[in-house]
């Protein structure tokens, strides 16, 4: 991470006056947008065509509710306006669809019409910058690198920066610098891995989710995995909301290019893949996991595609966790992750495995997706929300991380069998106390 000083001398290098956002009527186009016209004082949306990229200015202004995001805003389409548009770029985003096919050509314009000094950014979760950039020009090349904001980044701060083999490290500097110093960001530098550190870690789980999901309902899969295990959102509520699409692609990369000690675990479900083709693709499609109706909220039988009412008393049984949370709202979080882990009964089992695999997973992943464990913490912090991996362990003691992934039949990380007497977690700002609700 760079210090204020050298954040200060980075970002005098270079002026950034017009960004240019390619996929503008997209959610995280129009988000990213909306982000931009906080600093620049020009934002080009630009889209397959001209109303919709209006869209997506409307869609900027109102996820930001905030009118000032049109007085910086110009529209275009990609066939009457890019050329014009990208020669005055000083920063050009790309956030079309997550898909190879798609932003290869786009990128091959781009590449054609930008200014010899514009900066290339991507928004793509997870493809490799390398990749990406591999066809193109040299010039290109020193000027590409991914910039991976979560949905909503108006909202969520966790940013990635990646670069690629060949990009000039003063760029990345400038982009940290500017992210951190005018965005707001909480930038993390990660490697060009398939879905480089937060997705890597964090669908991990989500898939496992949603593979308990198949002999589990939904329900009561989202109540173990609840909120008192260290995370704003439960599992299930996660994929519907990011969309099944996009866990499919994300998963599916890392399945591809991967072959590591847990990738059974980010293998789609059958039922997944089965119900996306009848268009079931969270709450885009109007439900996925779950669905409202007039007489609540329903839940999915994987088995049929169907949605029945959700059966309180169907539900696992969950008394383990009201001395957890009681704990958790009096800001007594080992206290209350100690009772969490002396429960008795299979969900509180069920619980623990997914936290052993999370922080398994997680320490595992370290000198692969990024540098240190610091950098997964805050991508976990601060991209999903969820208890940073080092803040479980802390707040649980080492031995007792060591013993609950020995239960769950995991490999155990080195860092935690020789860890000594100072904590794993450090943040300056980030409080320890948002990711332990007092919610079950």
């Amino acid at each position: 991470m760079m210090d204020v000083v050298a954040m200060r001398e980075a970002v005098k290098q270079r002026s950034l006056q017009h960004v240019v956002v390619l996929g503008a009527n997209g959610t995280m186009g129009y988000g990213s947008a909306a982000l931009f016209t906080t600093a620049v004082p020009k934002v080009t949306f630009l889209a397959r065509s001209a109303e919709k990229a209006q869209e997506g200015v409307q869609g900027a202004i109102d996820q930001v509710r905030s009118h000032t995001v049109a007085h910086r805003a110009e529209t275009g389409s990609y066939d009457d306006n890019l050329e014009e548009a990208l020669s005055t770029a000083d920063l050009i985003f790309e956030a079309v669809a997550e898909d190879p096919a798609i932003k290869a050509p786009l990128l091959e314009k781009v590449d054609a019409a930008r200014s010899d000094d514009a900066i290339v950014a991507t928004v793509s979760s997870g493809l490799s910058i390398n990749g990406l950039s591999a066809p193109l020009s040299e010039s290109f090349q020193r000027h590409f690198a991914g910039l991976h904001f979560f949905n909503p980044p108006n909202v969520i701060t966790g940013t990635e920066l990646i670069g690629g083999d060949n990009t000039d490290p003063a760029v990345l500097d400038f982009l940290e610098a500017f992210s951190r110093m005018k965005l707001g960001r909480e930038i993390i530098r990660t490697h060009d891995t398939p879905a480089f550190a937060g997705n890597r870690v964090g669908f991990k789980v989500l898939n496992e989710a949603a593979q308990l999901a198949e002999t589990m309902s939904p329900a009561a899969v989202d109540a173990i995995v609840g909120p008192y295990t260290g995370r704003a959102l439960t599992p299930l509520a996660t994929i519907d909301l990011v969309g099944w699409d996009v866990h499919r692609a994300i998963v599916d990369n890392v399945v591809d290019k991967c072959d590591d000690e847990a990738i059974d675990t980010l293998k789609l479900p059958d039922y997944m893949a089965k119900l996306m083709d009848q268009g079931v693709m969270g709450n885009k499609s109007g439900g996925g996991f779950f669905k409202k109706s007039d007489d609540g909220k329903l839940q999915l039988n994987p088995a049929t595609g169907e949605y029945t009412p959700i059966d309180a008393a169907a539900l696992p049984d969950m008394s383990h966790t009201d001395e957890v949370v009681r704990l958790y709202s009096e800001g007594r979080y080992e206290q209350g992750m100690a009772a969490l882990l002396a429960a008795d009964g299979d969900a509180a089992k069920t619980a623990r495995k997914f936290m052993a695999g999370y922080i398994s997973y997680s320490f595992h992943r370290v000198g692969e997706v990024c540098d240190d464990i610091n950098g997964i913490d805050r991508i976990m912090g601060a991209g999903f929300n969820w208890a940073p991996p080092s803040l479980l362990v802390d707040t649980m003691g080492p031995a007792n991380a060591v013993k609950i992934i020995e239960e769950a039949d995991l490999p155990v990380p080195a860092a935690l069998t020789s860890a000594g007497s100072e904590p794993f977690f450090h943040h300056p700002t980030m409080n320890p106390g948002k990711f332990f609700v007092a919610a079950a």
